[in-house]
């Protein structure tokens, strides 16, 4: 697996590849943290996140992402497959804040959905009514 510095270089390689305009009101920019993130909704602690978009009145607009998690998952793989994954969630995050500008709430939609399907591979799990 890559350390955390060789990931943070990649991260700021793959940032410097996105347009500036993408980082309109970003003002907590992009935040790589060591731990390691089983989402709140894993059913058998084997659902982890790799990143987030996050938005308060406090903290602001800011992407995180998480170095523990890609090390559980992809500890394995050679850094080139790394960096591609890195690189789908970074672009996945700055979808989220791209459409949290503009009103917008599609891949929020969708990452519910895969929730929605995950929940229903899990062997007599039934969603909760909302």
């Amino acid at each position: 697996m890559i350390t955390i510095d060789e990931m943070e270089a990649m991260l700021e390689e793959i940032a410097e590849e996105l347009p500036q305009e993408f980082y309109k009101d970003l003002n907590g920019g992009i935040l790589l943290l060591p731990e390691l993130k089983i989402s709140p909704g894993a059913v058998d602690g084997d659902l982890y996140t790799l990143g987030e978009y996050r938005y308060c009145c406090a903290m602001g607009r800011y992407i995180v992402i998480y170095y523990g998690s890609f090390r559980k998952l992809f500890g394995h793989y050679p850094a080139p497959k790394i960096k591609k994954q890195l690189r789908e969630t970074l672009y996945h995050e700055f979808t989220h804040h791209m459409e949290s500008l503009a009103g917008e709430r599609g891949l929020e939609i969708q990452d519910e959905e895969d929730y929605e399907r995950y929940l229903a591979g899990k062997a007599g799990y039934r969603s909760p009514k909302i």
